[in-house]
């Protein structure tokens, strides 16, 4: 209540515990990347046998900017082609119609590396979900990967 005993309410948490909403409008963003990493002897041999230009790759060692930690591990990624604000199964379908024909390589790989699917959540609002329809978690079941989801709330 406001000092006037009248009820104010709030949309967010984070308004809720300041007295203030943000002046801002709501956002969602999402993404889907595929990720390989671990020791890899040919990152361009993953790149021709995947058919598709990795949207990002680094060494080991390398560094993100010259007084970052450099990588641990070599890695290659590759992230729907997508605009963030769609929703986040056709980040998934679009993501996994690039790969499904090459799966057996997929499955290969993880023998000697870690293959995985990265996920992105980023909003502004503390009180929404994501939801996926089930036709969208082929993917994972036959990569055999976790469907795990990164959140962040700004």
């Amino acid at each position: 209540m406001s000092e006037a005993g009248d009820n104010k309410s709030f949309r967010t948490l984070r308004g809720s515990l300041s007295g203030e909403e943000p002046h801002e409008a709501n956002y969602f963003a999402y993404s889907a990347s595929l990720r390989i990493s671990g020791s890899i002897p040919d990152l361009d041999e993953i790149t021709r046998r995947l058919g598709v230009t990795p949207t990002s790759a680094h060494r080991r060692g390398d560094r993100r900017k010259p007084n970052s930690q450099p990588y641990e591990h070599d890695m290659w990624s590759y992230t729907a082609p997508v605009k963030e604000t769609e929703p986040l199964h056709v980040h998934i379908d679009t993501l996994w119609n690039t790969f499904r024909a090459r799966k057996p390589y997929l499955l290969q790989l993880k023998h000697d590396l870690t293959v995985d699917v990265f996920l992105g959540y980023r909003s502004n609002c503390d009180h929404a979900g994501v939801e996926v329809p089930h036709q969208s978690l082929e993917m994972f079941r036959e990569l055999q990967v976790p469907f795990g989801l990164s959140i962040i709330v700004t």
